[in-house]
């Protein structure tokens, strides 16, 4: 008795024109949006905040689609990639315009440690360890806490060590409610 296999034949291999579809379209559709990133400008591949991350994230998914799926066209592919590049560029444009909207699409920056002192209330509505915190200072090139005036956790998650001798006027922490008299 012969038994048929239990997995179809497009498991492995369905066609050399899907081959060739793949390879042409993803050349094609990764040009262009290497080209489109690079005229897009800088802010697109600054570190990423979630905003970045997600239009990143639905950029890649979108890549996939058009490389995989042969039911989306090259075109169609290219318009919706297009359209994702243009909305990032104008979220980030009117972000960069309206404090409200900058409030909606970026994390503000939280104050971690203040003169010497860590903020236990910041790292655990922030979910960052101690740890965390002190291996920044460490890298900073600080070997105590005391000497550091503040650790601020950026919109990007990244650790800035700022040290007492390079406090200056803190008016880079003004919004953080820091100054140099506190």
């Amino acid at each position: 008795m012969h038994r048929e296999p239990t997995y179809s034949h497009g498991m492995w291999f369905d066609s050399w024109s899907d081959i060739v579809r793949v390879l042409l379209v993803g050349v094609a559709s990764y040009a262009f949006l290497i080209a489109s990133i690079r005229i897009s400008g800088k802010r697109t591949l600054a570190q990423l905040n979630a905003f970045d991350f997600i239009v990143t994230v639905a950029l890649g998914s979108t890549l996939a689609t058009i490389l995989l799926t042969s039911d989306v066209a090259f075109v169609e592919g290219i318009v919706a990639l297009s359209l994702l590049l243009l909305l990032q560029a104008v979220v980030a444009f009117a972000a960069a315009m309206s404090r409200r909207i900058r409030k909606l699409t970026t994390a503000a920056p939280t104050l971690l440690l203040r003169n010497g002192a860590i903020d236990e209330d910041a790292l655990r509505r922030q979910r960052v360890a101690r740890a965390d915190v002190e291996q920044a200072v460490r890298q900073s090139g600080a070997g105590d806490l005391s000497s550091v005036a503040a650790v601020v956790m950026e919109s990007n998650g990244k650790l800035s060590v700022i040290s007492r001798d390079r406090l200056g006027d803190a008016s880079a922490l003004g919004a953080l409610g820091l100054s140099k008299e506190n």
